[in-house]
């Protein structure tokens, strides 16, 4: 008898713990106020994974990820990875891939859609890039 009292206390006291831990959770996710990202950085289209849509020298389906820490990710159903950077500074963006620089201008940038127009010593190239399609988990 001793022992099912002190389960159920037990319990009890389990329960509580995780609902006031759940409530400051709650809380502090409703004061917590993001810090305003540096003039420098457009967040619309960092960190996420873009697929080719319609380019003037692109394959479409390639994938274009623009990682926060500067890394520059491109790949296709063709080809391994490639490793790039990319700088976001003053309004400019520029695409360094191969060690080669690349002025790039941001045509338009939307959650639909990034459009960008990439400088080329031999001339310009448009790409617009979506968001990339999810493939379904295999059943």
């Amino acid at each position: 008898m001793y022992s099912a009292s002190f389960r159920r206390t037990g319990s009890i006291v389990a329960l509580l713990l995780m609902a006031a831990c759940s409530r400051e959770a709650d809380t502090a996710a409703a004061v917590y106020v993001p810090t305003a990202q540096p003039s420098n950085v457009k967040p619309g289209f960092i960190n996420k994974v873009w697929e080719v849509s319609v380019s003037t020298g692109v394959e479409p389906g390639m994938l274009y990820v623009f990682l926060s820490d500067g890394t520059l990710v491109i790949t296709s159903p063709h080809s391994k990875p490639a490793f790039g950077a990319w700088t976001y500074k003053n309004g400019e963006l520029v695409m360094i891939e191969e060690s080669q620089e690349y002025k790039t201008d941001i045509l338009n940038l939307s959650h639909e859609e990034l459009r960008l127009k990439s400088k080329h010593p031999g001339g310009s190239v448009e790409i617009l890039l979506v968001p990339a399609r999810v493939a379904p988990l295999p059943p």
